[in-house]
């Protein structure tokens, strides 16, 4: 601390350097720099605009029907599970796989783009030699696919899509379809490398093997129907469905006045008062027109009046359009 602090000497000579102009105290200190980072705007406001809700009951739905689908196709137990999921850019999830792999690249009509199917190939094989009556055993070794095995990939993945599809109407209905069967990861193109995926693995497992199907949906694709894939949405839909039925069964038990109305004339209170028994009142009607049925005294049906089982009644043949006469 002694050699900070300034003699006499020292100070007097400060002040004439300062009173000189040799020194110069209004001298501008240097700004501190300020570390400039990127920042993907596209992607961020994307990822703010929900959360998809309604995927968690595609998702549940589409685990029942392929369990189903594959336990009775292979006649053995088959578990299907979600083991995880979560948000990547579409670079970084497709370096994750390495050659071969079993990539299915599908349409979501009428969704604008391209999402993806991704088998890993451990569990390409099994299937397929379960579908050729074996045990499912895993190669010791993963190889290329042969021709005859694309093939199977291209059947194993219609069989994902047409339970897909039928998962799909629990939220909005879509047709799925296959465009494209590739099995090397650097020919798959599905958006730009830092466009961001919901990444869904599926968990396929028997005693025998086990193995995972990556279902991919670009965020640009799913865009325009995101409100569809809302959480609001779905309680707005759960209550509108839960009261519809609620008020058509309180409307089905509801009583209304329902009145046929013959005919029309027009008298004086004179003429009304001077009626006696056995008088005809001439209406504007006869028996061959039609008759207004009217239900809480608004016209509703034109009827032809008649007997049914001795009963007076009438037949209505015509709806009467409220905005008939208008204009």
């Amino acid at each position: 601390m002694a050699d900070q602090i300034l003699s006499q000497e020292e100070i007097d000579a400060l002040l004439s350097a300062m009173d000189s102009g040799e020194l110069d105290v209004a001298e501008e200190t240097p700004e501190p720099v300020v570390e400039v980072r990127p920042y993907d705007i596209t992607a961020q406001n994307i990822m703010q605009r929900g959360q998809f809700d309604a995927l968690e009951e595609v998702y549940d739905k589409f685990i029942n029907l392929y369990q189903g689908s594959l336990s009775s196709i292979f006649q053995r137990a088959i578990s299907v599970k979600i083991i995880s999921q979560e948000t990547v850019k579409f670079g970084e999830f497709i370096k994750a796989f390495s050659n071969p792999t079993g990539f299915v690249i599908f349409g979501m009509d009428p969704l604008i783009g391209s999402a993806l199917l991704a088998f890993e190939p451990n569990l390409v094989f099994s299937l397929i030699d379960c579908m050729f009556g074996g045990a499912g055993k895993p190669l010791e070794k993963i190889r290329e696919f042969t021709m005859i095995e694309r093939r199977m990939l291209n059947k194993l993945a219609l069989g994902v899509l047409k339970d897909l599809e039928t998962a799909w109407d629990a939220a909005y209905p879509l047709h799925l379809s296959i465009r494209k069967v590739e099995t090397k990861p650097e020919f798959v193109y599905l958006v730009n490398p830092s466009d961001q995926l919901i990444i869904v693995v599926f968990a396929v497992s028997t005693e025998s093997f086990s193995g995972n199907i990556h279902l991919c949906l670009p965020y640009l694709m799913l865009e325009p129907i995101k409100e569809h894939l809302s959480s609001s949405y779905l309680r707005e839909k759960d209550r509108a469905s839960t009261f519809g039925d609620e008020i058509r069964k309180l409307l089905g038990r509801t009583e209304v006045n329902l009145v046929a109305e013959l005919g029309r004339t027009v008298y004086s209170v004179q003429d009304i008062l001077n009626f006696e028994v056995d008088d005809i009142i001439r209406l504007n009607t006869g028996p061959q027109n039609n008759v207004t049925v009217n239900i809480e005294r608004v016209p509703k049906f034109l009827g032809m009046p008649g007997v049914v089982k001795g009963s007076k009644a009438v037949q209505i043949t015509d709806v009467i359009d409220p905005d008939r006469g208008k204009g």
